[in-house]
C-alpha cells in the first residue's frame, strides 16, 4: 500500500518539477528527490545549475528529513551555494505520505548571481545626489494645467485619477475655455494627470462647430 502512494506521490511531483523547470527557466534549478533512497534520491532535476545527475544522492537537508519526521516540512529562501561558488537562494518542500513520513522533496535553487550584478547596475543607475536645486521640465504654462486638474479633483474631495468619466470630461472643457489645451503637449499633461490615454483626451475636448 506504502509503495503504492509513494509512487502516486513521485509521479505527481514530477508534473510539478518540469512544469517549474519550464516556467522558471533558465535562472531556477527544481530537483525531486526520493527520500526513500537517499543514496541516489536524485530522480528528476531541471535546468541543471548544480552539475548533479540522476541517481546522486540526498543532501545533508535532505538526510536530516529522512532521520526527523518532525522536520520542518517547508525551509524557504535560504542562502546556498554552487559548486563553483555562485549563491543561490533555495527553497525546500518535503512531501509526506499518509502516514506522515518523509517520502520526497521538491527542491528550488534561484542562481542570483547575475540578478545580484544587474540590481547593483541598476540601482546605480537610478542614484541622484541631494542637492537644493529645484527643476521642473515643465513649461509654466503646462504647470497651470496641473494646477488646475489638482484643484478641480479637491473640489470633489478627490484625486486628478480618481475622476469619474463625466468630471474628467468637465475638467477638460473648463481648461479648453481658458486656451491651456491649445498649447503644445497640453493633451499629454492632461492625459498624466488624469491617468488616461491621450486618445480619451480628444473625446473630451468640446465639438468644434
Amino acid at each position: 500500500m506504502r509503495s503504492t502512494e509513494k509512487a502516486l506521490l513521485l509521479r505527481e511531483a514530477k508534473k510539478i518539477v518540469t512544469a517549474l523547470g519550464q516556467t522558471l527557466a533558465p535562472l531556477v534549478e527544481v530537483v525531486l528527490n526520493d527520500l526513500t533512497q537517499p543514496d541516489n534520491a536524485i530522480i528528476a532535476i531541471e535546468n541543471n545549475l548544480s552539475g548533479r545527475n540522476i541517481g546522486d544522492p540526498a543532501t545533508e537537508l535532505g538526510l536530516a528529513r529522512i532521520s526527523d519526521p518532525d522536520y520542518p516540512e517547508v525551509l524557504l529562501n535560504y542562502s546556498n551555494s554552487l559548486p563553483d561558488g555562485r549563491p543561490v537562494k533555495s527553497t525546500s518542500i518535503g512531501i509526506k505520505n499518509s502516514h506522515d513520513e518523509y517520502v520526497a522533496a521538491i527542491c528550488l535553487n534561484v542562481d542570483i548571481s547575475m540578478l545580484k550584478s544587474t540590481a547593483g547596475v541598476l540601482n546605480q543607475f537610478v542614484q541622484t545626489i541631494q542637492s537644493e536645486v529645484k527643476e521642473s521640465l515643465i513649461s509654466p504654462s503646462l504647470r497651470a494645467i496641473e494646477t488646475h486638474l489638482e484643484r478641480f479633483a479637491i473640489a470633489y474631495n478627490t484625486t486628478p485619477q480618481a475622476l469619474n468619466s463625466a468630471q474628467r470630461r468637465e475638467a477638460i472643457q473648463l481648461l479648453s475655455k481658458t486656451g491651456l489645451m491649445d498649447l503644445k503637449h497640453a493633451h499629454a499633461v492632461a492625459a498624466n494627470v488624469l491617468g488616461v490615454a491621450r486618445s480619451t483626451i480628444y473625446t473630451y475636448l468640446p465639438k468644434k462647430d
